[in-house]
């Protein structure tokens, strides 16, 4: 179990989680700016779950993600991984605002991002270690009554009632999440996953729109490094730190990510209001920014709008230059090419 809040709570770390805080409050303000809030339900969890996935060595391009997002048949077996990513994220936002965080969600959303059914870790021998030398600096606990019971550990103090400040809760259950290592597979992408459920159980994010995984990606050599140093050294004070530093970085990023969508869209409306009265149409407008890349089909029954009615608002829209269309087999696809740009950009 971590320490209490007396330990945890030092001078600097509450400092640091106030403006962590202040951060996400600013964040979840931002996200008031879109009027239809599916725009960056659909967008920032995709960026989320690429960043998440770059981490494990599983590495996908935006492009290729948003164009199999809805359908990812052809997809590559990285991109596929990603999409599951997004959809244990969405799962166990869904489950937490239904009946709140447990380790039994942790399980699900492990299951949902590996692809099959997930149970504790029963073969002994597992080891972690470093990503950069290969070398063995951590050993998990083995067996699975011991492991059960660690993560009821783990359970009990993501809900303790002591008056630990939610953002530090969250970092120090991160480590204990990530050491107690409960299944053979994906514990690293569900472990990112429970921090934003963590902050979305307590009341701090009212949508998984925390695109935290793309700070450990860009500091990975800290993250081992101090995750293994609270092992080696109990030096809780650096890891709470830099976690809260992480969440702080990772709202204003996010916030400012929402403005430059808010900005697209006003530009591609006037475009579209220029272009013609039916491809000014709202429902339109909120199809191609929910999906970079669009269907005709999807069009159709979303604007319930008959086929020549859908292919005319979206040609008017290539021939503006507002949507750049591609054939893929016998299928057109239509692309948002200012958005596309705008959520591959680092």
């Amino acid at each position: 179990m971590p320490p209490d809040a007396e330990r945890l709570e030092t001078r600097a770390v509450l400092k640091e989680a106030v403006e962590a805080r202040a951060a996400l409050a600013r964040r979840d303000e931002a996200s008031g700016l879109i009027p239809n809030p599916a725009v960056l339900i659909d967008a920032i969890p995709l960026l989320e779950a690429q960043s998440s996935s770059e981490i494990e060595n599983i590495v996908t391009i935006t492009d290729a993600l948003f164009r199999h997002a809805e359908d990812d048949a052809h997809a590559d077996l990285a991109t596929k991984e990603a999409l599951r990513y997004r959809a244990a994220l969405r799962a166990g936002f869904d489950h937490v605002w239904s009946r709140g965080l447990s380790a039994s969600v942790a399980m699900q959303v492990c299951s949902t991002i590996t692809g099959h059914d997930m149970d504790l870790r029963l073969l002994p021998g597992t080891r972690i270690g470093n990503p950069f030398t290969g070398e063995v600096t951590y050993s998990p606990p083995e067996g699975r009554d011991v492991i059960a019971s660690k993560l009821a550990d783990w359970e009990r103090f993501i809900h303790a009632d002591d008056g630990m400040d939610p953002v530090v809760r969250m970092a120090a259950a991160h480590y204990q999440f990530e050491a107690i290592h409960p299944f053979m597979d994906g514990n690293g992408r569900t472990g990112r996953i429970l921090n934003i459920l963590m902050l979305t159980d307590a009341g701090l994010l009212g949508q998984p729109l925390l695109y935290l995984s793309r700070y450990f990606i860009e500091t990975k050599a800290d993250y081992y490094r101090l995750l293994l140093k609270v092992t080696a050294e109990n030096a809780w004070d650096d890891w709470i730190r830099y976690v809260l530093k992480g969440v702080a970085q990772s709202s204003l990023e996010t916030t400012r990510k929402i403005a430059d969508i808010k900005s697209v869209q006003d530009r591609f409306a006037n475009t579209a209001r220029a272009t013609s009265r039916g491809s000014a149409d709202s429902e339109l407008q909120s199809v191609l920014f929910e999906q970079p890349y669009s269907r005709i089909s999807t069009v159709m029954a979303r604007c319930e709008v008959s086929r020549p009615t859908a292919v005319k608002w979206l040609d008017a829209l290539v021939s503006a230059g507002a949507l750049t269309d591609v054939r893929v087999g016998r299928e057109r696809l239509f692309i948002n090419h200012d958005l596309l740009e705008l959520l591959g950009r680092r």
